[in-house]
């Protein structure tokens, strides 16, 4: 299971938004993969990206890309973000090339990741979905924040820090795109997608008034 499989939100607004990253299996083939999963950041690092990191570092909006590449472990898992559906597929096709010997696994709407894998020349091994949250649904946030904080798969991004970005957007201390990128500091994994939650916060900032934030 990925902890990048339960992001929220409508059709729309997850065409931008898919999620590529790397790790091991202990006993298998970890042992020297960190130079495998340098190479895979390197490779995604070519094309057109809004996020990248490694969980034992950081998001590149908490540290810089080659402290993230650098420091690559055996046991890191490596992540980087897409918005545009081509530059995931010409990523997925050199990566196919590159043959690095560790599991990729790609997030995002079935179809459209199906799509860029016929197109690299990729057949899936194994699709996985997301049936969604069970329990106490009265203690979640709105839907509308919790197609932000998802975006953080262990759950670090607060939806109290999404709600005081929103109070900061509607006041003019911080434009959409410092928001996002702000809520994308405590996602130490970097599969935060800073773009898509600017274009979320712009939404709601329109649509809420000062008491519901």
């Amino acid at each position: 299971m990925s902890h990048t499989l339960h992001r929220r939100g409508t059709e729309a607004n997850l065409q931008q938004d898919y999620i590529v990253f790397s790790m091991t299996a202990k006993g298998f083939n970890e042992i020297n993969s960190r130079y495998a999963l340098q190479e895979f950041l390197r490779i995604l690092d070519k094309y057109e990206h809004v996020n990248m990191g490694d969980m034992k570092t950081g998001g590149k909006f908490l540290v810089n890309k080659d402290q993230i590449i650098n420091n690559v472990a055996d046991t890191s898992i490596v992540h980087a973000v897409f918005s545009d559906r081509k530059q995931l597929r010409d990523a997925l096709k050199e990566l196919k090339e590159a043959d690095l010997g560790v599991s990729v696994i790609v997030s995002g709407i079935v179809e459209h990741v199906e799509q860029a894998c016929q197109e690299a020349g990729i057949d899936p091994h194994t699709v996985e979905y997301s049936v969604g949250i069970r329990g106490k649904l009265a203690r979640i946030p709105e839907d509308e924040l919790l197609e932000i904080t998802t975006m953080c798969g262990h759950g670090m991004v607060s939806q109290h820090l999404v709600r005081q970005m929103l109070l900061d957007l509607k006041c003019g201390k911080r434009t959409a795109q410092e928001a996002g990128e702000y809520l994308a500091t405590p996602c130490v994994c970097g599969v935060f997608n800073p773009q898509r939650a600017q274009r979320l916060l712009e939404e709601l900032a329109e649509l809420w008034c000062y008491d519901e934030v």
